[in-house]
């Protein structure tokens, strides 16, 4: 099968084009026939050996994280809930012995598999798995009442996007950051107040909630300058790393509450990814898909990521 990988750490010229036996379907597992893989930030880290990912030894590593094609295989004990034919998405653990999701076959245990949205493609799908379930459990880590006031930081991003829609789904009033060229399309999201990023958007943030926020969800990585945007006893859901504590007493928040939201958590978790299918066939998420690329261009699609300013997310279609 083809596949992308690399056999060493580096920039975006170490991807490769390899070709890698087709694995098969083992009990309790399915194969997909993988149609687009998302390219994301945590595929960049992984290429540099910037995370916990370690290079085979005898095999090229493969990065991606989230997967949409067309069920091929169903191996024995399966539940029969998915068939040949189905077109599905799936967030991958790329610390698994098989790598990531950046091939044109992918198996796995049929728990971590779910249909795709109705009436989406396979490289829409793909947008969905790992963004939309890291903002899904940052809000569920927070675990707000209804009503409550979340800001979000990175809103025009693709985690920032879904943060803000989930938000608006569960009933909270959401105040969201953008620059100027993308203050409409946070609007569109469904943000309820969108202030400028940049320095000084905590202070931006509490010109309209003068109390503070209830919470936020730190898409954009700003760190400790969030913090007084939030009201006392207020959390922040960590998306990468977090303030220490000597950050936190410089910043006079020792009462805000860190939150880390750690998407491997919900590897696995069929009824949180479904979760996220009911809510992008109702409209609730938005799929957007910034562009698309063959294997052969996959280094392409990462140089294009790593220069910034990508909104939604770019996929390699096999």
């Amino acid at each position: 099968m083809k596949a992308v990988g690399l056999l060493r750490y580096g920039g975006p010229d170490v991807l490769r084009v390899v070709d890698l036996p087709t694995p098969h379907a083992g009990p309790g597992e399915v194969r997909i026939r993988v149609r687009a893989a998302a390219v994301n930030p945590a595929d960049t880290l992984i290429r540099a050996g910037a995370t916990a990912v370690r290079l085979p030894t005898a095999s090229p590593l493969l990065p991606g994280l989230d997967i949409a094609g067309t069920i091929d295989e169903v191996g024995p004990d399966t539940s029969g809930g998915l068939a040949p034919g189905d077109l599905v998405m799936a967030m991958i653990n790329p610390t698994r012995p098989a790598g990531g999701g950046y091939a044109e076959f992918v198996v796995l245990p049929e728990a971590w598999v779910v249909p795709a949205p109705a009436g989406s493609s396979a490289a829409e799908a793909a947008t969905l798995p790992l963004n939309g379930l890291t903002a899904l459990h940052a809000l569920d880590q927070l675990r707000l009442a209804p009503g409550s006031t979340l800001a979000v930081t990175g809103a025009a991003g693709a985690v920032g996007g879904y943060a803000v829609q989930l938000g608006r789904a569960a009933g909270h009033r959401v105040l969201a950051d953008a620059a100027p060229d993308d203050a409409d399309l946070v609007t569109a999201l469904g943000a309820d107040v969108t202030v400028t990023r940049g320095p000084g958007v905590a202070d931006r943030f509490r010109e309209h909630a003068p109390d503070g926020v209830d919470a936020a969800v730190d898409a954009a990585l700003i760190g400790p300058a969030l913090l007084p945007a939030v009201r006392d006893g207020g959390a922040v859901a960590v998306l990468r790393g977090a303030p220490s504590p000597a950050e936190l007493a410089r910043a006079a928040r020792p009462d805000v509450t860190l939150v880390p939201a750690f998407v491997h958590d919900y590897d696995g978790r069929r009824d949180k990814l479904d979760l996220l299918r009911r809510l992008a066939e109702e409209g609730a998420l938005t799929l957007r898909v910034a562009g698309r690329f063959p294997p052969e261009e996959a280094s392409r699609a990462h140089q294009i990521l790593e220069a910034g300013g990508v909104r939604g997310r770019l996929v390699i279609e096999f």
